[in-house]
């Protein structure tokens, strides 16, 4: 079989197929709505009077309630069915982005950044779980790159839609482009069925009180621990990486919203490449060795990426960078639930990533408050972060373990 993007999805039946694409789609355009406000920090700073650092409390709010989410939507998914929650998932992170854009100042923009953030946090694990329960396990690896990319893939559409539109339209009419994922709802209905393995345990399920959920969840308190600390490890990689790059971008080397989005389409299409690579790759080294070899990699990126000189270079810096963080990701949806018990696979995983996030949802303030306390050193404090975060990632990754081609199958655990 071709391990090409066309090959693997030539293999799906055309119900799994249509389930895939919601579920990518469904990070997709929670990605999208994530990064519209990353683009629009300093244009937000500037319309209501405030410091740069003041506007990324929106960032540390959205990453602080994932959690949240994370759990009050992975238990509705375990009872109800990951489909129907999906749908109710969608619906709500895109009334919260209509709402962002209506915001008239930057304390309600804050709170609804919050709530953005527990809507947010609910998606990834519903998503991975319905996907993953649903495809093949034989391409687990090639599935679980692509469909982690959808992360990228909305970093890619914001930075398209900056790029393009940010001139016309403003802050809150991107924030108004972002609700248009309402709509994807329609087509989860139409055309997505339930994860089998939920429906083979559906029984189960239907009867198990929110107090027995919560009591296998903490059977693996200490499963939950260490994949705690492992997506602590990778979100300071990713939004170290990510998050207030544009914004160093245009502060310390005033490149405008066009060349700004250019550099950013170029290094997003560097970590959709990047994800899908790995996560294919991961099926033949293992998870583990494919993770820490991209985090490793990502190292001698760092001068190219944070201290070039022109457009051309930072573009190639950023691809490569991206290349490599998100090859890295590109392995975290099938390692994590492979990693997780059949009975709480819908919470704990996404729960695990979102507490890890939470561990994070400082990075992107502290960041900004050391480089405006020295000089708008942005490249400084990028190039740190990601130093470390790369080899504090290797040692984490490979003190864990290995569950390449577990069976991912619904039951009492």
């Amino acid at each position: 079989m071709s391990w090409g993007i066309v090959g693997p999805l030539r293999d799906l039946t055309g119900s799994q197929r249509h389930t895939f694409f919601a579920s990518l789609a469904g990070w997709a355009l929670d990605a999208f709505d994530f990064f519209l406000f990353v683009f629009a920090v300093r244009s937000i700073a500037s319309d209501f009077h405030t410091s740069v650092h003041a506007v990324t409390q929106g960032i540390f709010w959205t990453l602080a309630m994932r959690p949240i989410g994370a759990v009050l939507f992975g238990y509705l998914a375990e009872k109800y069915g990951r489909r129907p929650i999906l749908m109710v998932n969608v619906i709500s992170y895109s009334l919260c982005e209509l709402a962002s854009g209506l915001a008239p100042d930057l304390t309600t923009l804050l709170v609804l950044r919050g709530v953005f953030g527990i809507a947010m946090g609910g998606e990834w694990g519903i998503g991975a779980a319905l996907a993953l329960e649903t495809l093949p396990a034989k391409s687990r690896g090639f599935f679980s790159g692509l469909l982690q990319e959808g992360y990228v893939l909305g970093y890619l559409l914001a930075a398209i839609v900056f790029k393009f539109f940010f001139d016309r339209i403003g802050w809150r009419g991107m924030f108004f482009v972002g609700a248009a994922p309402a709509l994807l709802v329609l087509y989860i209905r139409r055309t997505v069925d339930e994860s089998p393995a939920w429906l083979a345990g559906a029984t189960t399920k239907s009867a198990r009180p929110a107090r027995e959920t919560l009591v296998q969840a903490v059977r693996y308190l200490p499963r939950l621990l260490f994949l705690v600390l492992l997506m602590a490890c990778f979100n300071a990689l990713s939004h170290g990486s990510q998050d207030l790059y544009p914004t160093f971008l245009q502060e310390q080397h005033g490149f405008d919203a066009s060349t700004t989005g250019t550099i950013a389409i170029v290094y997003n299409l560097g970590a959709l490449a990047g994800g899908i690579a790995f996560g294919s790759f991961s099926e033949r080294i293992g998870r583990r060795r494919a993770i820490a070899l991209a985090a490793a990699l990502s190292l001698p990126a760092i001068p190219l990426w944070a201290y070039s000189t022109s457009v051309p270079m930072f573009a190639l810096g950023g691809f490569v960078m991206q290349f490599m963080v998100q090859g890295a990701w590109g392995v975290v949806p099938a390692h994590l639930n492979e990693l997780s018990p059949p009975s709480v696979r819908a919470i704990l995983p996404g729960f695990a990533y979102q507490l890890g996030n939470l561990a994070m949802s400082k990075m992107a303030p502290v960041q900004a408050s050391f480089a405006e306390a020295h000089g708008n050193d942005y490249a400084g404090v990028l190039s740190w972060t990601i130093g470390i975060a790369a080899v504090v990632l290797v040692v984490v990754t490979l003190l864990g373990h290995e569950a390449k081609a577990a069976e991912l199958t619904v039951g009492r655990g």
